[in-house]
């Protein structure tokens, strides 16, 4: 049997698709060489006629990476469950940038993630998170301790898992010849044919150094040329999809937010003092149900979550999940879930 790549796959999700293993389809296409090698859109590999007895993954979410192509496969399940979808606006590449919201609370509260495109675990991690709350509030139980219909009666959740799809896609399939960005791509990256370090959006902006809060002064210490990482552009939100993010942040008013992040395991909460006394307070109860470490200041600018306090005044945080070197393994999103599922339900408390 035959198999003609698509966006977003991988050797491991290609594997587990046909219910094998990434050994198996590694020792029947010699031109794979490992199972984080590239394979890339309208690639033909092998699949063995290999019968498992029984399903070998059990927990696609432990198992596989995570990227737009995932989101949009779980989008018809979402909305089964009652969770309302809308597109925000579009990457420079035209992929659509996912809204999801639950909830008729008169409060809002803003969850974000995937902003970097080496932190694709954030993204499964909020779409599992809005899924499973969907699935406990429509079954009327509670979930982990919390009565999730009552504080759906009482918050309307935002989440926008994915705010950099193209950068993912890059770091999870590498580039190609017929990649719009290709040359471009090649430049920035110095002809390296790996893009694990990768954290920016396709044009080599960093869209968590986009924001109108101490601008300037990050992009001073930061690279003057678009790179795989930290270059803020050449101002503020002069990217898609932060202008997405801006448009749809100013069309709310969301009571606080909180952007996932990979990696570290702590809790930023503080802006140059512009926060408000009650933020304090707020990031030690999600520190008590994480386990994470809060930490007032990262000691940089122009962030959405800076952003956000400069510009209303109300408490935001930046939530570091897992620990290691990004890209996490796949393995890692075991302990992001356990530490953060009730972090995310605390959130929605504050």
């Amino acid at each position: 049997m035959k198999h003609i790549v698509k966006k977003g796959e991988t050797v491991k999700k290609i594997a587990y698709l046909y219910n094998i293993r990434p050994f198996d389809l590694l020792l029947f296409n010699p031109h794979i060489y490992a199972e984080n090698s590239y394979v890339q859109p309208g690639m033909e590999i092998h699949i063995p006629a290999i019968q498992a007895e029984q399903n070998i993954i059990t927990d696609w979410d432990s198992q596989t990476e995570f990227s737009q192509s995932d989101l949009e496969k779980r989008l018809p399940d979402l909305k089964n469950l009652g969770i309302r979808v809308e597109i925000l606006g579009y990457s420079v590449m035209n992929q659509p940038i996912y809204a999801l919201s639950i909830g008729s609370g008169k409060k809002e509260v803003f969850y974000s993630g995937g902003w970097h495109a080496n932190e694709w675990h954030t993204s499964k991690f909020l779409t599992r998170y809005i899924h499973e709350l969907a699935t406990f509030h429509k079954k009327g139980e509670l979930m982990y301790g919390y009565d999730v219909t009552k504080l759906l009666q009482d918050v309307t959740l935002y989440v926008v898992p994915l705010v950099n799809p193209d950068g993912v896609d890059l770091v999870l399939q590498g580039i190609y010849p017929d990649h719009p960005f290709f040359k471009e791509v090649q430049h920035i990256n110095k002809g390296a044919k790996r893009f694990e370090h990768w954290s920016s959006n396709i044009r080599g902006v960093d869209l968590n150094h986009q924001w109108p809060a101490g601008w300037e002064e990050e992009a001073k210490g930061s690279p003057q040329i678009p790179w795989a990482r930290h270059y803020s552009g050449k101002g503020p939100l002069t990217e898609p999809e932060a202008q997405a993010i801006y448009r749809f942040t100013m069309e709310h008013s969301f009571a606080y937010v909180l952007a996932f992040h990979s990696q570290g395991q702590v809790i930023y909460w503080g802006y140059r003092g512009l926060e408000p006394k009650e933020s304090k307070e707020m990031v030690h109860r999600l520190s008590i149900v994480s386990s994470y470490t809060p930490v007032h200041t990262a000691e940089s600018d122009g962030g959405y979550k800076d952003w956000f306090i400069q510009e209303t005044g109300r408490a935001g945080f930046t939530i570091e999940v897992g620990v290691g070197t990004n890209p996490l393994s796949v393995e890692s999103f075991a302990e992001i879930w356990s530490n953060n599922c009730v972090l995310a339900l605390k959130g929605l408390t504050l």
